[in-house]
Order: C-alpha cells, then structure tokens, then sequence
C-alpha cells in the first residue's frame, strides 16, 4: 500500500428478528404496505439493489451493474442474513460471492464482518449473554462466509470495559466506534496521555486498546468519521456521486498525515431511507473514486499493514455501562427516559426503564431454571448454550447427535432430549427478548417493542412447560408500571394482553 488515499464505507445491514415465536414465520406487517412486512420491503429498496446496482446513461439505459457489497465492508445480523438465504437465495449468493471476491482483492482480507447476534446492547448484558451473543455470531458468520471473521460489530457501537473482554477472549481482532466514544490517547508504552473526548480523535488511523491494562490483552479500533458519514446518512450529498466525492476531498484536505477516510452508517440508507442512492454508491465505487486516486479498503486489510501507533481509552459511560454512537447519554436510550426519541407526541419514554428492570428480572428468574434443571443434564449449561447455535443453524438429527455427544451430561431418553430443546429454546427467547430495537423508539406501543414481548412471553411459555410455574401474573404487575404514550393501551399489561396474548399458541418446534 503505496498510495496515500485509502478509502473505506462500512455499511451496517441489519432488521430486528421479525419471527413470530410460535411459527418461525414473519406475520404480515401492515405498515411496511404494500409489501408483507418490513424485512420484504427493505430488501426491495435496499439489499436486493446493492447487490446489482445500476449505472445508466443520459437516456436512463442500463450500461452497467454493479454488487456494491464488492466495496463494502459491511455486516449482516445474523436473522437478517438467513432470511435473505431462505427467501431470496440468489441475492444471497451475491452477498457471499461479494465477500469472497473481497477477500482475493484485498491480500485475504474479506469485506465482510460479524455483527453481535440479535443485536442486544452488549453493555447491558450480563456476561453469559456478552459471551454467547459473541460466539453466536462468530458460529453464524462462519456457516455463512466459509472464515473466521477479523472484525465484529456491536449493535449501536455500544461499548464497554467487559464488551471489550469478552472480544479478546474471543480473538476478535478490531471494532468500529463512534469518536465521542473515546476518552484519551498516547503513544503506545510511551508519553503521556491527550484528552479527546470532545470527539475530536483523528479517525485516520486505527488505535489499540489495552484490556484492563494488560498489554497482552489488547483490541484495535477504528473509530469512523462522524461529520462525514452524517453528511452521507443525513444530508444530500448521497444523491450525486460528484458532490460525495467533492465532500471526501475535502474531509481528506482537511485531515492529517493519515491516510485513511472511514465511514459507518446503516446500510438501509442505500435505498429505503434514501431511494436510488444505491446508484450514487456503485458510480463512486467503480468510477469516481478510482479515477481520483482513492483505494477502497476494508479494515482488515488497512490494519494488516497499518499497526497501531496509538493507544486509546473509551469513556466508562454513567456506571460503566459505556457509549454508544445513537444515545449522547452513553446507553440510556435502552434503559431509561435519557430525553432521547422524546417527540410532542410521546413527551415520556419512562416506559423504558419499567421494560428493562422487567425483562432483566425474567431473565435472572429463568437463569435459575435452565442451571438448576440444566445442570442434570448438560455437562456444562452455559456451554451447552453456547454450542446451540450450531443446531439453530443446522437442525439436522446428526447435528443434534453430535451436541448431544459433547454436552449430554449421560445418555438421554426421548424426553429428556425435548427438555434440552425447551431448556436451550427458552434461553434464545430470553436473548431475544433483549434485541435493542424494542426501546430504540418513542413508545412501547412500537412493533418492536411487541415483537421483544412477545419472545418473552414464549420464554415464560417455556419455562411453563419445563417446571409447572408460571412468571406471567409477576411479570404483568411489574410491566403494568410501564405508561405508553398511546391512548389506545393503559400501560405495557394493556399492551401486552391486546397485542401478545392472542399470540399465546402452538407447541414448540421440535428439531430432535
């Protein structure tokens, strides 16, 4: 790498699971109209158009087409992803066919990246969870790609100390943040420390960061231009090629001796928040940028010959609890009412808070199910947990032997088989339950705040089944203290009996 203008977009391609958790089907969405449901409609505007964007002359004739996702670097959550496999298979093919190309182009280093497996807010986790939404994701990549991934993300960029040590301990290599999220920087094992948290850290390189000071224990971070990926995720310069261009100049001008320009955004801003502008993207890739001497590049490849000169330290956030790229509050967004989301309409999000405190109190009460009947049956419970994933995407009876084999604590029967399955299907849905989308929004009354109930109240389903007990009356007291902003629902017990109860049917899916 010789040239001294290397350009890198990371879009983040990512839909909450949208399941009901009875059928494994998606219901119909009537406000993604005219389509099913949202998953269908974003595919129509976004990742089926990435995969073949065109470039068209004056006369609007199709000269070309370009996978966009061949200059990514970008992720995919994992329901998303196997989604798109199921029902779309040739876009998935070009996804896939994208990243292995990548990875030939770019000395081995492919475009594509892990994501966090349903897309909790890793701070908020306990380390179970930290540990199982890593490796789950990890496993889901690997099914996927055929490798192991380099980099990962966090849902939200959402970061802390312990995130950041579940991510050694699993070999991840670099993540992506937001520059408010820093703290300070120095010369690595030399010099002293430069304050940067106003978010003024230079995103021209990547930094390494020490885990608990350890200097064998480290991670590397990229840390993407804010200005200009608002400007692309907010702004007009996405729908002229020239005029994107013109503003990567002069972010470039701008810069110092680094020579790296990074961008993160949502990848649904190609094309459902911002129609066509999938076709800006594929002529900046295949033409304008080349002809003005940029490299594009994934972070992979960039880090691989580019070590870190700098070390980094992130802010702690309130409590630890860390920052995130969409709350100026660190994590309050998914915890409490931190002003965040807060419109005329819906002046209150308290709700969050009430959605939080319960669903972790479920949680905390299922995890003493699943150990104290887990543990007759599984070596160890939480590895077991762990190891599920590998069924979840490949539910074939040999590899629910071969789970069975490595984690069964002794031979099992019949039934002692199809409590593992409740056991381990319980801790998804309690995993579920947790994805960050349910309080991203102004209200509780939200189809994803339904949809994080909803997996909860198959969690208590299951654990129903599993031991005669029943949370649901607990766990409607506590959501009772949640007030929506709706008229149309009292408070998060109104809204969970009009909107899931009538969903509380069918057995569980049996893949043993």
């Amino acid at each position: 790498m010789n040239q001294n203008k290397f350009l890198c977009i990371h879009g983040h391609f990512y839909q909450p699971p949208r399941e009901n958790a009875w059928t494994n089907e998606i219901d119909q969405q009537p406000s993604a109209a005219p389509f099913h449901d949202w998953n269908e409609r974003i595919y129509q505007e976004c990742y089926k158009p990435n995969s073949a964007a065109v470039i068209v002359d004056r006369f609007d004739k199709v000269i070309q087409r370009i996978n966009n996702y061949e200059f990514f670097n970008f992720d995919f959550g994992p329901n998303l992803l196997a989604w798109i496999n199921k029902i779309h298979p040739k876009t998935y093919g070009r996804i896939i066919e994208a990243d292995k190309k990548s990875f030939e182009v770019h000395n081995g280093h492919g475009n594509a990246i892990a994501m966090v497996y349903n897309h909790i807010i890793m701070p908020l986790a306990n380390r179970n969870d930290k540990v199982t939404q890593v490796k789950w994701g990890v496993a889901d990549f690997r099914f996927h790609f055929g490798r192991d991934p380099e980099g990962i993300w966090l849902p939200e960029t959402a970061c802390n100390e312990e995130t950041l040590e579940v991510l050694v301990e699993e070999k991840i290599k670099y993540i992506i943040l937001d520059q408010p999220q820093a703290s300070k920087i120095k010369r690595i094992f030399r010099g002293k420390w430069s304050d940067v948290s106003g978010g003024n850290i230079e995103t021209g390189c990547p930094y390494r960061c020490f885990v608990n000071n350890n200097s064998e224990k480290f991670i590397d971070i990229f840390f993407y231009n804010g200005a200009l990926s608002r400007n692309i995720a907010f702004d007009e310069h996405i729908y002229d090629s020239a005029k994107l261009l013109l503003r990567i100049e002069q972010v470039k001008a701008s810069g110092t001796q680094n020579n790296l320009i990074s961008v993160a955004v949502d990848g649904e801003t190609f094309g459902h928040h911002k129609r066509f502008t999938e076709r800006t993207m594929s002529y900046l890739f295949s033409e304008l940028a080349p002809n003005s001497g940029y490299k594009f590049v994934n972070f992979g490849e960039y880090l691989s010959s580019h070590i870190p000169k700098y070390e980094v330290k992130l802010k702690d956030g309130d409590n630890n609890e860390g920052t995130s790229w969409s709350c100026t509050h660190g994590t309050g967004r998914w915890k409490e009412d931190c002003g965040c989301g807060r419109t005329t309409e819906n002046p209150s999000q308290e709700w969050r808070s009430v959605l939080r405190d319960t669903l972790n109190w479920l949680r905390d009460e299922l995890i003493i199910i699943y150990e104290n009947v887990g543990r007759n049956l599984f070596k160890n419970p939480w590895t077991a947990r762990n190891e599920y994933i590998k069924v979840l995407l490949n539910p074939d009876k040999e590899s629910w032997e071969k789970f069975f084999y490595f984690n069964a604590r002794k031979f099992l029967d019949k039934n002692e088989n199809n409590l593992c399955t409740r056991l381990l299907e319980m801790q998804k849905f309690a995993m579920l339950m947790f994805t960050s989308c349910g309080w991203f929004f102004s209200d509780i009354s939200g189809i994803e705040t339904i949809q994080i109930l909803q997996y909860a109240a198959r969690a208590i389903e299951l654990a129903r089944e599993i031991t005669g007990f029943d949370f649901e009356e607990d766990f409607l007291e506590k959501l009772s203290a949640a007030r929506s902003n709706s008229s149309e629902y009292k408070d998060g017990k109104d809204l969970y009996i009009k909107k899931v109860k009538t969903n509380l049917a069918g057995n569980i899916k049996l893949y043993y």
